[in-house]
Parts: C-alpha cells; structure tokens; sequence
C-alpha cells in the first residue's frame, strides 16, 4: 500500500488504452483492500464461530458431531448464496457499473454480520435463533458473492498493465488485514471462560464489523467509474444482458476459473476453519483448547500478507499461468506430510503447518489468480465472468470443504489422512487446469474479447 501512496508521487498509469490518475489507483486500491479486509474478517469469524461455538449455542440438541456438521452447513449455506449473489451483482456491475455494486455489496455484507451479532441461541429461542442464523448467513452470501469480483474486477480495469499482477494482488493484503483481525479477535476471546465466552462475549466480533462497513461505504462514494466501463459507455458497447453474452461467448473461461480456484479456495477454507476444528474436537490431538488454531491462523495471515504480493508480483515477470501451476503443485506435494505433523501434538508444527500451507501454498495461487481471472474475460462481461468463476468455485470449494471434512472425519473415526487427501486433490484440479488455461498477462482489459 505505501508503493503507491507516496507524497508527491508521479504515477501515470495505463490501463488499456486509457489513462489512470494516480490519485484513482490510490482510491481503488484502497477501496478494495477495505472492502476484502471486511469480507475475510466475515468469513474468519463466522468459520472460526462454525467450528469453536456455533454448534453447542444453535445446535445443542444434536450431540457433539452433530451439533458440528449442522454449524458447518450453515457456513456452507453462505457459500450456496455467493453463486446468485454473483449473478445478481455481476449483472449490475456490467450492465450499470463496478462502483455501485462495491457500495451494495459492502453494505449487505457487513449488515448482515452485524444482526449476527444480536441472535438468539437455541436456549434463548429454539430453532427460531438457528433459523434466523442461516438466513442471515444467505444474506451475507450475496453480498460476499460479488465483493471480492468487484474489487479484483475494479483494481485489475484501473492498474498498470504491466504491473497488474502486483496492484491487482496489493487488495488482497485486506484479505490478509481481515484475517489478523477476525483470527485475533478469536484468539482473544477464546482464552476467556467458556460461560462468558458462550454467553456474550462471542457476539462482540460480529458488532465489531460495523465499524468497517462505516469505512468501506466512505470510502467507497468517491470512487471513479473504471477506464474500461467507461470506454464501453461511450462507444455504447454495454450489453443488456452480460449473463446472457458470458453462456454464450464464454463458458470454457468459467470453467477454467472454477478449475484453477479449486486449489485456492478449497484448502483455504480446509487450513482456516477445518483443521482448526480437527484439532480442537474431542477426538483431536489438542481437544478443548480453541485458541491454537486462531493463533496459528493470525502467524499464517501475517506472512500470507507480504507473500500474495510476491507472488502476485512474480506473475508479472515470469506469467500468471507457471506461478500458478507450481503453486499448486507445491500444494499438492506437502498435503500428506503437513496434515501428519499435525498429529504429533506439537504447537509450533501445528503452527508451522498452517503458515505454509496458507502463506505459500494458498497464495502462491491467490496471487496470480488476482490479474488472471479480470484478464480471461472481455470487458462486456467481465464482472460478471469474474463472479461465476469465484462463486461456483466457492461452493463447490470452500463452501463444502468443511461440511464435507466433517462429514468424513465423522466416518473415519477422526483420521488426519482425510484431510490430507482432501487438500491434495483440490490442488492437483487446479494444477491439471493450468496445462488448459491461456497466459494472460499484459491483456489489454478494455478489449471486449476474451483471452484465448
């Protein structure tokens, strides 16, 4: 972020054919960083409340393992959102603009989050607080379904084309802020007794968040339109139906972006709130400690912060499509081993483990996939293409990854080989979907023709 906020900086950056004021490549980075700052929190705290409390506050009646699966369904629930949140908001951002739907989507999200916080449990209400909980978490998925395609859809349209893998990543070092923040917060309350900590004092992340919904809107209402839209507005190149033109023009794109998130995203969501429950169940190597996994979570997210940009960065030098296959390889390749060390119930392995597998094996496909993704789609329906990719890819991913780890841990008597395996097939779809993907990088993004 500093790159590009220096006093009496002289920026001018291309992005197409037109030219980008320093001043809005500052705004648009910032506005997206926030923005995935908010989300990610989101997403750490309500994973992080799936595996350590939701289930015994709304789920009681269910037993232990029980209680567990019907918390992480909730959490999956919010993934199954994302995909009409994505077409909902993808549609909008094409057809009316990127800056309206980054307000929307902000404000629906981090409302949402904010009710979370003011439930009732199932002592307090029965099913009725288990009710209003899925419901709220659909909410937060549609507006989560188009955040992070917008931001990555806004930075990547405004950046330097030759330096697109390096702006378009630095938003998601809020992915990162988010992560320190929800991660920390958790860390935190989970030292406290466990009465307080299930009686109120769970609810105080959730109230937190509104604090950066106020930032992000702020923030977000001086934003300027992209230099792309606005070369479609004035050739009078918007489609009326960017849903429509993106079935039709460009299925196989989608297809790729769900294959190459798969790696991303699954082991994503398998590091930061899986393993966090396999550890700390009562089966687990470290049963009914909930504060090692968040603070392995908060190590990972600090190194994680710097690497998204390197590697973003290095997509820029040597390509999007090697940085990202070697990503996932090395994904591939540590699974079994790192899961294993796991069990041995040292902290400082645990811990060990999670920073590599999220600081290098995640974001050595995150940071690429920031520039790749925008660049794979014309401009006509680029958020649009943006958001099917990510949200299916969500669902099928990250939204299931816990439910279904779960479910198999269930079945296995707790065996650490399924998260292992689960982890290693996720990253060789992504690795496999990098030999079909075409290199992207230095596309002009006001073009309207998909990369081929």
């Amino acid at each position: 972020m500093l790159v590009i906020t220096r006093a009496n900086e002289k920026l001018t950056a291309e992005a197409g054919d037109a030219v980008v004021e320093p001043e809005q490549l500052r705004r648009a980075t910032l506005a997206s960083s926030v923005g995935s700052a908010l989300e990610y929190y989101d997403f750490y705290i309500y994973g992080l409340a799936s595996a350590l409390i939701f289930g015994p506050l709304f789920f009681s009646p269910l037993g232990p393992d029980g209680a567990l699966i019907a918390s992480f369904a909730t959490y999956g629930v919010g993934f199954a959102a994302r995909p009409f949140g994505g077409l909902i908001f993808g549609y909008i951002g094409d057809r009316f603009g990127r800056k309206m739907v980054l307000i929307l989507t902000i404000a629906l999200m981090g409302t949402a989050s904010f009710a979370i916080g003011l439930l009732p449990t199932f002592e307090q209400a029965g099913m009725l607080g288990a009710v209003l909980l899925v419901t709220l978490r659909i909410i937060q998925g549609l507006g989560a379904g188009a955040e992070q395609a917008g931001a990555t859809t806004l930075i990547s349209e405004v950046a330097p084309r030759r330096r697109r893998g390096f702006f378009a990543s630095l938003p998601f070092v809020g992915i990162q802020l988010g992560t320190l923040l929800g991660a920390g917060t958790f860390a935190l309350i989970a030292m406290a007794d466990k009465a307080v900590l299930q009686g109120w004092l769970w609810r105080v992340p959730f109230l937190a968040s509104f604090i950066l919904i106020a930032v992000a809107i702020f923030i977000r209402l001086k934003l300027k339109e992209t230099p792309a839209f606005q070369e479609l507005e004035k050739h009078k190149n918007v489609v009326k139906n960017p849903i429509g033109a993106l079935w039709k023009h460009s299925k196989k794109n989608v297809l790729l972006g769900i294959g190459l998130r798969m790696g991303e995203n699954g082991n994503s969501s398998i590091y930061s709130a899986l393993l966090v429950s396999f550890m700390s169940m009562p089966a687990g190597v470290f049963a009914g400690n909930n504060s090692i996994g968040p603070v392995g979570l908060l190590i990972a997210a600090g190194f994680a912060a710097v690497m998204v940009v390197t590697f973003g960065a290095l997509s820029d030098r040597f390509g999007r499509v090697p940085v990202y296959r070697y990503g996932a390889l090395f994904q591939a390749i540590i699974a079994v081993p790192a899961f294993y060390l796991v069990t041995l119930g040292n902290v400082t392995l645990v811990w060990v483990v999670m920073a590599v597998g999220i600081a290098i094996g995640v974001q050595s496909m995150l940071g690429p996939q920031c520039p790749l993704l925008p660049e794979l789609f014309g401009s006509q329906y680029r958020f649009t293409g943006v958001a099917m990719s990510r949200e299916i890819s969500a669902v099928l991913a990250g939204g299931l990854a816990p439910l279904l780890g779960a479910l198999m841990l269930a079945a296995t008597n707790h065996s650490w080989l399924v998260l292992a395996i689960y982890s290693l097939v996720l990253a060789l779809i992504s690795f496999v979907t990098t030999f079909f993907t075409p290199e992207t990088a230095g596309r002009d993004l006001v073009s309207t023709e998909d990369a081929k």
